[in-house]
């Protein structure tokens, strides 16, 4: 099956970047096995897929990482043949990533032009051209950078910005961005919509690989999706509604992303009193039963995980108090939380929730590791057992537990994360961003896992900044806003509105 041709009136924009019927295996793994994509100029171009769907294969191709076993690559309508990533840049395909990988030691400019510094009449490096010709490219984007700044210490959003200009420079004609919002704030979003929008109407076709559908039906102007490893379909954005997309995703409907079991609400696991932290949070009370989910919500900056850490013993604080089951804990004790019955599932699972070189059963039987040992030695059949009734459990897909768990998508790794977790037997379970950057299917699966971890008395605590999560599955709804709780809303009258009145400190709907 090729893309659907335009239904619109008049003649369609060329195509700039074709790959059809594209298959890569790796040994006995399919790792792509229809990969199509077409791509036209002055177009923003979504493609969506489960994790695992092939999207990521398919983008390395395009990047030269990969050559395809079998199928027809075409740039601007003649065929190439990708060895390697300059390959790729010079055929005028440039790829930003999620998590930008800039020289931290050299300035803005420097990384722009590495490898390729304009050159002065005496043949040194011109500096001061380079400047120059920096300035211009963020003046293009309408992005107020300084071209003499470090870039460490940038914002991921700014390195992203950086590598568009980066690609500008190279006169690319086509930008895959591979979850460039995952890490953004609002406005951060915004601003690099409006850059991608600047380079849509300059010509360029933008690739734009996402999860959240808002973005999509917000951003772009066809969709394709792909399925285990194969094209599905090519959609007009316009024309098409996001249960048609999930459909096709999936390849059933999901009747219920928010799977909510109602469950037996007991007495209070944990307690928070007072808690305060000067410059972050103030004044925090609240409670979380056994059975219960307590969403903690609000908007990005608003305290929320700063709470979740202090709770947990990462971060300390001021005054107030922290009790599990009527015992007070320690702070800035992250062990002590973790004896008392406390599981932490933090919002960057990559850096913070994972040893991405280790293997996944390591990582899965992380927090068990002085039951695991004996005379300071790790027993390895006790703990692959271990790691493999968790992942069994928890419906992780992988090869084999040796595999280091880098080689996992997005909602495997997560998967792992919480069979880590979970595997403690907590009594209290703190979740941040449970699903951010996986998709739906597995944000389905996930949402069941913590309806059902509620139904047997664990008492949950989720931070989420996606409010249809929020509502679908908290029992309780603690808004927050600079720090402070504005409001407690009981489910039933947790509806959209009244949860952002409070995230914006509206004073009528104050606990």
């Amino acid at each position: 099956m090729s893309p659907e041709p335009t239904t619109d009136v008049g003649t369609p924009p060329p195509t700039v970047l074709a790959l059809r019927h594209a298959a890569k295996t790796f040994g006995p793994v399919v790792a792509l096995a229809d990969g199509t994509i077409e791509l036209r100029a002055g177009e923003i171009h979504a493609l969506v897929g489960e994790n695992g769907a092939g999207k990521s294969t398919l983008v390395k191709i395009l990047a030269g990482l990969y050559h395809p076993d079998a199928g027809e690559f075409t740039v601007d309508g003649q065929p190439v043949a990708f060895r390697t990533v300059a390959d790729s840049k010079a055929a005028g395909i440039s790829v930003i990533y999620q998590e930008p990988t800039l020289f931290p030691d050299l300035t803005v400019a420097e990384n722009i032009f590495i490898g390729r510094q304009p050159k002065g009449r005496s043949g040194l490096i011109s500096r001061a051209r380079m400047r120059t010709e920096a300035r211009s490219l963020f003046e293009r984007l309408g992005v107020p950078i300084d071209p003499d700044r470090i870039a460490e210490g940038l914002s991921i959003a700014d390195q992203q910005i950086i590598e568009i200009a980066k690609a500008i420079s190279l006169d690319a004609k086509v930008v895959v961005m591979d979850e460039p919002t995952a890490a953004l704030s609002g406005v951060e979003v915004d601003r690099l919509f409006a850059v991608a929008r600047g380079l849509r109407d300059g010509g360029a076709g933008i690739l734009f690989i996402s999860h959240r559908f808002d973005e999509i039906f917000a951003l772009t102007d066809r969709i394709t999706v792909m399925r285990d490893g194969r094209y599905i379909g090519t959609h007009d954005t316009a024309a098409v509604t996001t249960p048609v997309i999930v459909r096709e995703m999936v390849g059933r409907d999901i009747a219920q992303l928010f799977p909510k079991v109602e469950a037996e609400i007991g007495d209070a696991v944990l307690t928070v009193e007072g808690l305060s932290s000067a410059g972050v949070f103030s004044d925090i009370d609240f409670e979380v039963r056994s059975g219960e989910i307590v969403a903690l919500a609000g908007l990005v900056g608003a305290g929320r995980t700063e709470v979740a850490r202090a709770v947990f013993g990462i971060d300390g604080y001021d005054r107030g108090s922290v009790e599990l089951l009527g015992r007070p804990l320690r702070p800035r004790d992250p062990q002590a939380a973790i004896d008392a019955g406390i599981g932490f599932v933090p919002e960057d699972r990559r850096k913070q929730g994972l040893v991405m070189d280790l293997s996944v059963a390591r990582n899965a039987t992380l927090t068990l590791r002085n039951s695991l040992a004996r005379f300071g030695l790790i027993n390895g059949a006790r703990e692959r057992a271990v790691a493999a009734e968790w992942t069994k459990r928890l419906q992780v897909k992988t090869g084999s537990q040796e595999y280091t768990v880098a080689t996992l998508s997005g909602g495997n790794q997560q998967k792992v994360v919480l069979a880590k977790w979970l595997a403690t037997e907590p009594k209290l379970l703190i979740v941040d961003e449970p699903t951010r950057g996986i998709d739906v299917g597995t944000k389905a699966e996930v949402h069941r896992l913590l309806s059902d971890l509620a139904g047997r008395g664990i008492a949950i605590l989720m931070i989420s900044s996606e409010l249809p999560e929020v509502l679908g599955m908290a029992d309780r709804v603690l808004v927050m806003h600079e720090g402070r709780i504005t409001a407690q809303l009981d489910r039933a009258d947790a509806t959209p509105e009244a949860v952002m009145h409070a995230a914006t400190a509206s004073r009528e709907h104050s606990a």
